[in-house]
């Protein structure tokens, strides 16, 4: 069980920093003055909005395992190809954070008074610069509330890949009970391994959030 939480945070985990990465492209594609990638982006976040996860996590990992078989067998190599669970938990959970977390980025991003941008132009800057420079650092603690939620659902959200037979915490807690049938004692330790890792997770956001708060008013 210790082995099956360590990869359960290890999925939210890199699960989260995939729907980080998607997300920032949505949000900068929504507010872009791009038709095609504004279509695109809004069609990205309906779509995973309104189908359920488990069924983009089968989706990713029967789908993507028999187009990769298909790539890897047309350049003429071997094609018994798998997909491994960890990296098809990672990429459906992360896919699906994404959709989410460009909601949440693209609202910091708008939050940003435009007359801070504008002043940013005036100066010469970049809209690379601007957007490291300006809107990144105000974005994120406005972003960090929805952001924190975000993780805590990744994290319960992980015990999903369960279903593909990945052996994460639930489906580690589940054989074990079915040895001992000690059921009620195992998922009442896997409900207490879960709150624990969530409570840390929320006092790491506050403590985030308490950080980036108000920076100019720190001494």
């Amino acid at each position: 069980m210790l082995f099956g939480a360590c990869l359960s945070l290890g999925i939210a985990i890199s699960a989260y920093l995939v729907g980080l990465a998607l997300g920032l492209i949505g949000a900068v594609a929504k507010i872009s003055k791009s038709r095609v990638g504004r279509a695109t982006a809004g069609a990205y976040t309906t779509i995973i909005r309104s189908v359920p996860d488990i069924l983009i996590i089968f989706l990713i990992y029967y789908s993507a395992t028999d187009a990769l078989r298909w790539v890897v067998g047309f350049t003429g190599l071997t094609s018994e190809f798998q997909l491994n669970g960890f990296v098809a938990a990672t990429l459906s959970l992360g896919v699906v954070q994404g959709g989410y977390s460009t909601e949440v980025l693209r609202g910091a991003i708008v939050a940003i008074p435009k007359g801070q941008i504008e002043a940013a132009h005036a100066l010469g800057l970049t809209r690379r610069q601007t957007f490291f420079l300006v809107t990144l650092p105000q974005m994120i603690p406005l972003a960090l509330p929805g952001l924190g939620n975000l993780w805590l659902v990744v994290l319960k959200e992980s015990s999903l890949v369960s279903l593909i037979g990945f052996t994460e915490l639930v489906l580690a807690g589940k054989m074990a009970a079915g040895a001992t049938h000690d059921y009620f004692v195992f998922y009442c330790a896997i409900a207490f391994v879960f709150l624990v890792m969530s409570g840390m997770s929320a006092m790491l956001f506050q403590g985030l959030e308490a950080a980036t708060a108000n920076p100019g008013r720190r001494k």
